[in-house]
């Protein structure tokens, strides 16, 4: 191994190399509500994406964005009725989806929807694991089949697309510009933030967090891109599950930024890590949350206090 000389004392490239190994790469972005701009509109034609969870949500935005871009989508989700409805949405301004309904916990099921994709399409380049489940209770009170669902769908599922994806990825000609596909893992700030009655979904997110940056390494040398996304508090129809609208008004306000995000806003996170122009980018994570990781108790960079922090029991079923 090589050495730089620094005073008196030798450091090898290796040594001096070492905490780029353990760096988490975050960048921190909030776009609007708007359509895509005009350099955008095109930067994924002639791409095909997989989207998993794609009948609402964020999973619907993602797959609106990507078609909005170019890309002809393959709409996952479990609900027949979600996943038609979502390639409408596509279709009818244009764009090219099909419907691939499949639980993202059956290892097979996806395998065949990669199959049905690839067969209509004749490639896949994009691949966007978002499909998510979580049921909320004290770990030692909780129900044990909505715990192991949150981590065979979370977990696995994740892992579950991101094989059967690569797999075909690497089965197929490289791309003109030479890379073979971009992988992108939604997680979420539960990967770092013990959210109390959520231990399932944490343990989850945190997995795929260490699962895609695994991926990253192992794939860079074939030219497959993966890469993590985490959202803030999104505006989905998931987090009426936990919360009323008013509960969600009153906290969304208490919020750094002062709202909610949008699916569209989270969506514009996967479309830039998939343009063929962000190449260089791998193994990173992009934090879109309006400044939720940033310190309650600042408000507006003062350090006051904030006055209107969000109630314990609202703030301890957030999904994000």
């Amino acid at each position: 191994m090589r050495s730089l000389l620094a005073g008196s004392s030798k450091i090898t490239i290796q040594e001096l190399a070492a905490p780029l190994f353990h760096q988490k790469v975050t960048h921190r972005i909030c776009w609007s509500n708007r359509p895509l701009s005009g350099s955008d509109r095109h930067v994924l034609t002639g791409q095909v994406a997989l989207v998993s969870g794609a009948g609402r949500g964020i999973g619907r935005g993602i797959a609106l964005a990507l078609a909005e871009a170019g890309a002809q989508v393959g709409v996952n989700d479990s609900v027949p009725d979600l996943a038609a409805g979502t390639v409408e949405a596509i279709t009818v301004t244009g764009g090219q989806a099909i419907p691939l309904v499949a639980d993202v916990a059956d290892y097979e099921a996806m395998e065949h929807a990669v199959d049905i994709l690839t067969a209509h399409f004749g490639r896949i380049d994009i691949a966007v694991s978002n499909a998510a489940f979580s049921d909320r209770e004290p770990f030692h009170v909780a129900n044990l089949d909505g715990f192991r669902r949150t981590i065979d769908v979370t977990m696995w599922g994740a892992f579950h697309l991101l094989r059967a994806a690569t797999r075909r990825m690497l089965a197929q000609p490289a791309r003109s510009d030479g890379q073979r596909g971009s992988i992108v893992i939604v997680s979420s700030p539960h990967a770092v933030q013990p959210i109390p009655e959520a231990m399932a979904y944490n343990m989850a997110k945190a997995a795929i967090d260490q699962m895609a940056r695994t991926a990253a390494i192992e794939l860079v040398g074939q030219r497959i891109r993966v890469n993590v996304l985490h959202p803030g508090w999104t505006d989905t129809p998931g987090e009426r599950k936990f919360s009323s609208e008013e509960e969600l008004r009153r906290t969304a306000g208490a919020l750094p930024w002062g709202r909610l995000a949008t699916p569209a806003e989270i969506a514009r996170g996967v479309v830039f890590f998939c343009d063929p122009a962000s190449e260089y980018i791998t193994g990173s994570t992009l934090l879109i949350d309006g400044g939720l990781s940033l310190p309650w108790w600042a408000v507006g960079g003062t350090g006051a206090p904030t006055t209107a922090a969000p109630p314990a029991s609202a703030a301890s079923t957030r999904r994000f």
